[in-house]
């Protein structure tokens, strides 16, 4: 029998409000009740820069949380989120997606999971 090592989430958010996506506040706003919902203790404080140029640029977020890491990338020209949640400890990615497209006002959520063996 494998043992069960983690699980690792990956959410794709369609046509976020643009000025949610483009605000360093409501980011680490996010990030915070995301932790919240799936239970995880933040580990430190989070993490915001914006980076590249044309179509690639937009804002990163990266939050360690005691049981591994939460990482976003906004891609601003299509106002699109990809967001990464990776942890040890179990938690429900489906609340997880739902707040996710909620908390953006995405138009469209998709999102893939990997159970870490």
């Amino acid at each position: 029998m494998e043992s069960w090592n983690g699980l690792s989430t990956h959410i794709n958010l369609r046509n976020c409000d643009p000025n949610l996506i483009r605000n360093p506040k409501e980011i680490t706003s996010f990030i915070t009740k995301l932790c919240s919902i799936i239970k995880m203790k933040k580990y430190g404080k989070t993490q915001i820069k914006r980076f590249g140029k044309g179509d690639l640029e937009g804002y990163s977020a990266f939050q360690f949380i005691e049981t591994s890491n939460i990482s976003i990338h906004f891609e601003e020209a299509k106002n699109n989120a990809f967001i990464d949640i990776f942890s040890c400890k179990k938690y429900d990615f489906k609340k997880a997606a739902k707040f996710s497209k909620d908390f953006f006002k995405a138009k469209k959520v998709s999102f893939k999971i990997l159970h870490r063996v």
